[in-house]
C-alpha cells in the first residue's frame, strides 16, 4: 500500500512535534545538570567543610599543627 502525500505530511508534522518536545526536555535537563549554584546550595554544609579543609591544607596547616604538637616552634 503506497503512502499518500497527506500521510507523509501528517507523519512529518508528528515527527516535528516529537522533536520539539525532545529539544524542550533536553534543554531542561542540561539546565539542571549545569546548575552549579543550585548544587552547591543543596550541599552547602559539605561544600563549606570541604572548602575549609582545603584551605587549611593549602595554608600548610597540617605541618604547622604537627610541629606545634611535637613542640618544635
Amino acid at each position: 500500500m503506497a503512502r499518500t502525500d497527506a500521510d507523509v505530511r501528517r507523519e512529518l508534522v508528528e515527527e516535528r512535534e516529537q522533536l520539539i518536545d525532545a529539544v524542550g526536555t533536553l534543554r531542561g535537563e542540561i539546565k539542571a545538570a549545569t546548575d552549579v549554584r543550585g548544587m552547591v546550595r543543596a550541599h552547602l554544609p559539605a561544600a563549606t567543610a570541604g572548602a575549609l579543609g582545603l584551605g587549611f591544607v593549602a595554608a600548610g596547616g597540617i605541618g604547622a599543627t604537627v610541629r606545634r604538637l611535637i613542640g618544635r616552634d
